[in-house]
């Protein structure tokens, strides 16, 4: 099991819409009529029968869905010292609707004590492996960790705490060595860092959204490379560590647009990760130009089948759409998945369980006869 790794041919990205009873027992727990080791035991069940239905698809990879989140990021930040969180009054802008997800923000210096929770987490999947089939473990990028106390909104709070981003960032890259470091001690080799910072970067009002000019967010940008790159180096050689790059997922709407053009001589170029997992599902993501930038031997896995909507798509209009990528790296070093998780926080996509499915199922159709000769 330890041999094979992501991506593969046919992929996704990691999160998958709460079944009704998970929701239930959620806020059951939350009104306090219920005991947290019994949300567990739900939890537990409904990461069961989803690894039994990925399997039963076909995958060769295996999540919890990311059941025991509220969402895709802020949870694992709270497993964190110096980090707090309450319920949101605003929420986050998003297309159309805000993103009602609590606000987090320091509470002190970034540290770590002990174990993240996420690698218990990651141990209750790593033990329903089996031949041919690995579990993945995804977690927010370090970028999108530093992105989240660097914000305009965020930076008065984070000066009281931190003099300079410089400090910031070695701290949260300590504490990342340590947690990729527990989790390869746990059995993970496949490691993914879900990474909305270049997102924003890649915004066409991405100067207006941190309050910066173009040399400031060229800055902004050496600071997220550096992050990531800091906070995976020296790790394990046989862990994969691959990246998802995403525009923002919430309830089927998107928080920001634009192609990779800007940041593809950076993220592509000098990021040091084994494939890049990338949202091309519509006019929003632009064109396949920027993969010509990808360094090396690097992977990408094309989003070409979205999340946000339960229509499936054209087939032959998506192997179309591959054959077009393959002008800019080579069709041996391209695969396929849904462009984002179906359930990027609890509220989930505007799909059912079943639209989901069809989508997984597409995919894989799709890449058994793109690369059947390959």
């Amino acid at each position: 099991m330890s041999k094979i790794q992501t991506p593969f041919r046919y992929d996704y990205v990691g999160s998958f819409l709460r079944p009704k009873k998970l929701k239930m027992a959620r806020a059951d727990y939350e009104a306090g009529s219920i005991t947290k080791e019994a949300l567990t035991a739900v939890e537990d069940e409904a990461i069961r029968e989803l690894v039994t239905k990925q399997k039963q698809a076909g995958y060769h990879v295996i999540t919890d869905g990311e059941f025991r989140r509220a969402t895709w990021h802020l949870d694992f930040m709270w497993g964190f010292n110096g980090v707090g969180h309450q319920p949101t009054k605003t929420g986050l802008p998003f297309h159309g609707e805000a993103a009602m997800i609590d606000d987090t923000y320091l509470t002190g210096k970034v540290s770590l004590d002990g174990e993240h929770p996420f690698v218990e987490h990651f141990r209750f999947v790593k033990a329903l492996e089996e031949d041919g089939v690995i579990a993945k473990q995804t977690i927010p990028a370090p970028a999108q960790f530093l992105e989240q106390f660097i914000m305009p909104f965020a930076l008065e709070n984070t000066s009281k705490y931190y003099a300079n981003t410089d400090e910031l960032v070695r701290d949260i890259a300590v504490g990342y060595k340590k947690v990729i470091r527990d989790l390869y001690d746990a059995g993970c080799r496949n490691l993914q860092l879900d990474d909305c910072s270049w997102g924003m970067c890649v915004d066409p009002n991405a100067c207006a959204i941190f309050n910066t000019g173009e040399a400031g967010l060229e800055k902004l940008m050496e600071q997220l490379l550096a992050i990531n790159n800091l906070a995976i180096e020296g790790a394990p050689k046989d862990m994969v560590i691959n990246t998802h790059v995403c525009r923002g997922n919430f309830h089927s709407t998107y928080a920001s647009s634009g192609a990779y053009d800007r940041v593809a001589k950076i993220l592509f170029a000098r990021e040091n990760v084994n494939a890049y997992y990338l949202e091309f599902d519509d006019e929003r993501s632009g064109g396949f130009e920027p993969l010509a930038a990808v360094s090396g031997d690097k992977k990408v896995v094309l989003g070409l089948i979205t999340t946000k909507s339960p229509k499936l798509e054209d087939k032959t209009a998506i192997i179309a759409r591959i054959r077009e990528a393959a002008k800019y790296i080579p069709l041996d070093r391209l695969y396929l998945s849904p462009q984002c998780g179906f359930a990027s926080c609890e509220i989930g996509n505007k799909l059912t369980e079943e639209e989901q499915w069809a989508k997984l199922a597409l995919v894989r159709e799709i890449a058994d006869e793109v690369w059947k000769n390959v």
